[in-house]
C-alpha cells in the first residue's frame, strides 16, 4: 500500500517543481567538506509534551553521559527537536519564502510512534559527522502519511538547493555506495526516497535526532553512544505516542541542528505562521 502511495505521490510532485536553479555538484569531487553557507529544511518540531517526556526520563543521563565520554560541545549544542523531510542548501536568504511557495498539498495531523535509539553515521567509516537517534515506528496509516507527503515534498523542494549539503561531501561521499552517491547527486542528500524502475525505494529513515557530532566516531565513543542507547531503550520500552499537528521550514547548521524556525504550518488548515512577525497567512493550495 506504501508503494502506491508513493508512486501517487511522486506524479503529483511533478508539477509542483518551480523556481529550480543552476546547481553545481563540483564539491563531490573533493576531498574536504563543502563549506557551509546556509541549510534550509522542512521539518516536524516535536510537540512540547514530547519534549517535556524526553526531558523528564532520559534528558540528564544524556548530557551526563556526554559529558563522561568527553563530549563538551555536543552537550551544549543548541538544537530545536524535529524530525526531518528534507534539507537543502542555498545561500540565498529568500530560499525559505520559495520552499512555501512550492510545498504540495499537506497531509492532516499526523499519529506515530517514537520508538528505539541509536546511533548511526553520515557513512559507514566516514568518521564523521554521527548521530545519536530516537526512530520511528514504520507501520500504521499514520506513517504511511507521513512518507507520501513527505517525499512529495522532497520532490518539489529539492531543486530549490545550489547543490549538495556540505555534511555529504568530501570524506562522507567517498565512502557512500553507489546507491547514495546517486541520490547525493540527484537530490543534494541521501537518505530520500525517489522512484527506480516504478518502484519506490526506501532510503528516508524519519527519525528525531538527540545528539549532532563532529567529533571522530572512534569505537570508544561508539561504544559510549551505544551504551546510552541501550540505556535508554530500556527507559521508555514502549516509545511515545506523538501527534505531529505542524510542518516547519527551519534554518539548520552544518549537522543538522536545526537553529531557528521561519514558518510554521497547520496540517490541517494550511494556515502559516511567520515566528519572526507573527504575521499571519494561507497556503493557496490549501
Amino acid at each position: 500500500m506504501l508503494k502506491a502511495i508513493l508512486a501517487s505521490a511522486f506524479l503529483v510532485a511533478g508539477t509542483l517543481v518551480v523556481g529550480a536553479q543552476t546547481i553545481d555538484n563540483s564539491a563531490l569531487e573533493k576531498s574536504d567538506f563543502r563549506a557551509h553557507a546556509r541549510t534550509f529544511g522542512l521539518v516536524y518540531i516535536l510537540p512540547h509534551a514530547v519534549n517535556d517526556k524526553l526531558a523528564t526520563t532520559i534528558g540528564g543521563m544524556l548530557r551526563e553521559d556526554l559529558l563522561k565520554a568527553g563530549l563538551t560541545t555536543e552537550a551544549l549544542m543548541f538544537n530545536i527537536p524535529h524530525v526531518t523531510v528534507v534539507h537543502i542548501h542555498n545561500s540565498d536568504p529568500t530560499t525559505p519564502e520559495k520552499m512555501l511557495k512550492v510545498l504540495p498539498s499537506l497531509p492532516g495531523r499526523i499519529d506515530l510512534t517514537l520508538k528505539t535509539f541509536y546511533t548511526t553515521e553520515a557513512a559507514k567509516d566516514a568518521g564523521r559527522p554521527w548521530w545519536l537517534d530516537l526512530g520511528i515506528v514504520k507501520e500504521g496509516k499514520g506513517y504511511e502519511k507521513m512518507m507520501a507527503f513527505n517525499v512529495t515534498a522532497t520532490a518539489a523542494l529539492a531543486p530549490l538547493r545550489d547543490g549538495p549539503l556540505p555534511r555529504v561531501t568530501g570524506p562522507v561521499y567517498a565512502k557512500m555506495g553507489d546507491a547514495a552517491k546517486s541520490l547525493v547527486q540527484t537530490m543534494g542528500v541521501s537518505g530520500v526516497n525517489i522512484m527506480q524502475d516504478g518502484k519506490a525505494t526506501s532510503a528516508h529513515n524519519p527519525h528525531n535526532t538527540l545528539v549532532y557530532s563532529m567529533a571522530p566516531f572512534t569505537p570508544a565513543v561508539q561504544a559510549a553512544m551505544n551504551e546510552t542507547a541501550k540505556n535508554f531503550n530500556q527507559v521508555l520500552p514502549n516509545g511515545i505516542e506523538t501527534t505531529f499537528a505542524t510542518v516547519s521550514i527551519v534554518e539548520l547548521a552544518f549537522a543538522g541542528n536545526v537553529l531557528r524556525e521561519i514558518y510554521r504550518i497547520d496540517l490541517d488548515s494550511g494556515s502559516v505562521l511567520e515566528i519572526a512577525t507573527g504575521k499571519a497567512m494561507k497556503l493557496a493550495k490549501n
